[in-house]
């Protein structure tokens, strides 16, 4: 009897831990030359820089500069 029930136990056991395995995923191929996603926009269409690409572009300098441990100390 006490064989019977460590046996079920391990059936049981082993159908539980095989269940997982049967799931299934979806997997798509890349098609060459194609792309799916969504298209990404330009930094300066945000609404801080309305398009404005030349403000853009100097207010990533300016941030540059003002993360330079070298220009700020002023060596």
């Amino acid at each position: 009897m006490n064989r019977r029930l460590v046996s079920a136990g391990l059936v049981a056991a082993f159908l539980l831990l095989a269940g997982g395995c049967g799931e299934s995923q979806k997997v798509t191929l890349h098609k060459q030359g194609t792309y799916e996603g969504k298209l990404d926009t330009p930094p300066w269409d945000s609404k801080d820089f309305k398009g404005n690409k030349a403000e853009w572009e100097h207010a990533i300098t300016t941030r540059a500069n003002g993360q330079n441990e070298y220009v700020r100390i002023g060596s």
